[in-house]
């Protein structure tokens, strides 16, 4: 059986159901997932004389069948209404926390619309989203919104705080909360902003403020990178009350949040609906790749990926967004190396693999699923060469954690029989890793049922001294590769310049204004170190398992070289007149495009990547 590396996605290979027997929703979705015609998929149905039931019918309109096959379902369940899908209950991410009252509500403002899929032609207008409602208030507040004209930001904000903690407009609330945001927004204040727009937002899309406030957090979540505010509530507002500035931004995360609850078919029609144009249309055909890569549908999903790959990317202000689009980019190239793979398709995967950049945060990652390439295609030799680089080069040392690395060179060397390097590389690994899995494993035992002590987990390696552990600092650059990881870091260390920036004020704003600040941040802080504890435990879970499971197979790999240790003596025993061991010349004649350099243990960075092994190997 073959050894897969790591990030190996299984492929399903689903067997063709029989043309009498296709009457359940999960044999009809396998006839789907095999690109059967409709016609071919109708006439079975029809054909097995099964009475479907409404259940039956939601099941394949969620899943994504054909609207065709689920109408002749509709009928043949007695009905032609269409059908309402169901609401999808929101579930908290597998490493977040338990949501609080405010996730678990049904709807904003208390709004009886049903959210459901984006209608074709995409959501409605929600109207000028530029143009602000002016006037008609007290002289008091429409001051203050003058002095926000006038660029007096903190006058502004200072006005508009001491009407709103004095209540002495409720029926204006709404109106002095978004103002109050827009003012601190324009004084830097992202994370206080932010929350002034969101309780203008809880306010449901029948406020008036409410188109204005959301492409407000829309434009916050970008210049922060982190969505987690909006993963909160993109679910519970109708897509037709999507503002036009923000809806292919929200369409994007309602996208992503049925995804992660793995709604396939329903995440798959909001991507679809975020625009060309869109900055967010990269994530979301990306998205579409690797939903059709789960469904099996791998022509569509290379597609998509060529499409991420080729797309004009954005523009943006900042370098960590740009250098989030290259990932993206690089990610794409490298999933399409990876279908490639699980059809052993090894060429086409190398071609894939040799396209990553060497500048690419992903070209260590992409070097060693090559070298997987290189073994599977028994050029062991390129297997050791391309390792060679991501596991021994300086330039990699404090930046990739590949353990994964040091066990395919082990299992490459058992192949070469070359059996005394095989002991010593997986020595050196068990010597190296079996510590690290023990810290993890501890780590994750005591806090993975603790909710409430979460932020206790992130403080415990991003705030506290850990001068005792034995984890790489290679190992947490691996870790925050997890965008939500690494966006919640940087929003904390946002918090604290705002902080900052709040004490920097004149006294009498920060005694008033900037302690009410204050108490916001803080509290939010506890709730976002939560948050980055639970996804932090949730990729250390992840590394702690892939080290388990190296671990395992290290020690099957050395079971086996004893083994083939005790045939080898026997060979040598019984044909003692052959010479064991000699060594074979080497022949550097290579292709004229290539020139030969014996490798010294030094690295150069034009070299990095071209390396390659001369073993002939002691297999008899």
């Amino acid at each position: 059986m073959r050894l897969n590396p790591a990030w190996t996605v299984a492929v399903s290979l689903l067997a063709i159901p029989s043309i009498a027997s296709a009457t359940s929703c999960d044999e009809i979705m396998n006839m789907v997932s095999l690109n059967i015609p409709s016609n071919i998929v109708i006439e079975t149905m029809r054909s097995s004389g099964t009475a479907f039931t409404q259940a039956d019918v939601q099941c394949l309109q969620s899943r994504g069948a054909p609207a065709d096959v689920v109408s002749t379902a509709q009928q043949m369940a007695g009905g032609g209404t269409q059908v309402v899908r169901p609401q999808p209950a929101g579930q908290p991410q597998p490493a977040a926390p338990q949501p609080s009252a405010f996730d678990t509500e049904d709807t904003l403002g208390g709004s009886t619309s049903q959210v459901g899929p984006p209608q074709p032609g995409g959501a409605m207008d929600s109207g000028n989203d530029e143009v602000e409602p002016t006037g008609g208030g007290p002289a008091e507040l429409e001051q203050a919104i003058e002095a926000y004209r006038a660029k007096k930001f903190a006058t502004a904000s200072a006005a508009l705080y001491d009407m709103l903690k004095a209540n002495k407009y409720p029926d204006q609330e709404t109106k002095i909360q978004y103002y109050l945001g827009k003012a601190l927004y324009d004084l830097g204040m992202y994370h206080s902003a932010q929350h002034y727009f969101m309780e203008v937002v809880r306010k449901g899309p029948a406020n008036p403020y409410f188109k204005y406030a959301m492409p407000r957090l829309v434009a916050i979540a970008q210049h922060t990178g982190n969505d987690y505010e909006l993963l909160r509530i993109v679910h519970k507002i109708p897509p037709e009350a999507f503002p036009r500035q923000a809806k292919n931004h929200l369409y994007y995360l309602m996208g992503r949040k049925l995804f992660e609850q793995g709604e396939l078919s329903q995440a798959g029609e909001y991507f679809a609906q975020v625009s060309s144009k869109s900055d967010e249309y990269m994530k979301a055909k990306y998205y579409e790749g690797v939903i059709n890569q789960q469904r099996g549908k791998l022509k569509s999903a290379v597609q998509s990926f060529r499409e991420v790959m080729t797309a004009q990317p954005p523009i943006v202000g900042d370098a960590v967004a740009a250098q989030q689009i290259e990932d993206m980019k690089d990610l794409a190239l490298m999933n399409v190396a990876r279908i490639y793979y699980n059809l052993d398709r090894f060429d086409n995967a190398d071609k894939y693999y040799s396209m990553v950049d060497r500048d690419s945060t992903y070209w260590a990652e992409s070097l060693f699923e090559r070298a997987w390439t290189a073994f599977w295609r028994a050029d062991l030799n390129m297997t050791l060469g391309l390792m060679l680089t991501v596991d021994y080069d300086p330039y990699f040392t404090s930046s990739e954690f590949v353990p994964e690395v040091t066990y395919l060179r082990g299992l490459t060397f058992f192949n070469l029989c070359e059996y005394d390097d095989v002991e010593r590389t997986l020595t050196s690994f068990d010597a190296t890793y079996g510590p690290m899995h023990t810290e993890l494993e501890q780590f994750v035992s005591r806090y993975k049922d603790q909710k409430d002590l979460w932020d206790q987990a992130y403080d415990a390696y991003f705030t506290n001294r850990h001068d005792q552990s034995v984890l790489k600092e290679s190992l947490f650059a691996r870790v925050l590769r997890n965008k939500d990881l690494s966006a919640m870091v940087r929003h904390l260390d946002m918090m604290d310049g705002e902080v900052a920036a709040i004490n920097a004020q004149k006294q009498q704003w920060k005694d008033t204004v900037g302690q009410e600040l204050i108490q916001i941040i803080e509290q939010d802080r506890v709730r976002y170190k939560k948050r980055a504890g639970g996804t932090l435990l949730y990729e250390l879970n992840k590394i702690d398992g892939m080290l388990q499971s190296l671990l395992t197979q290290s020690e099957i790999v050395k079971f086996e070289v004893v083994d083939a240790q005790r045939v080898d003596y026997e060979f040598k025993a019984q044909n003692a007149d052959i010479e064991a061991g000699k060594q074979r010349p080497i022949d550097f004649a290579t292709s004229r495009d290539i020139i030969y350099w014996p490798f010294n243990g030094e690295f150069w960075r034009d070299e990095l990547g071209y390396y390659r092994y001369t073993e002939h190997g002691s297999c008899r």
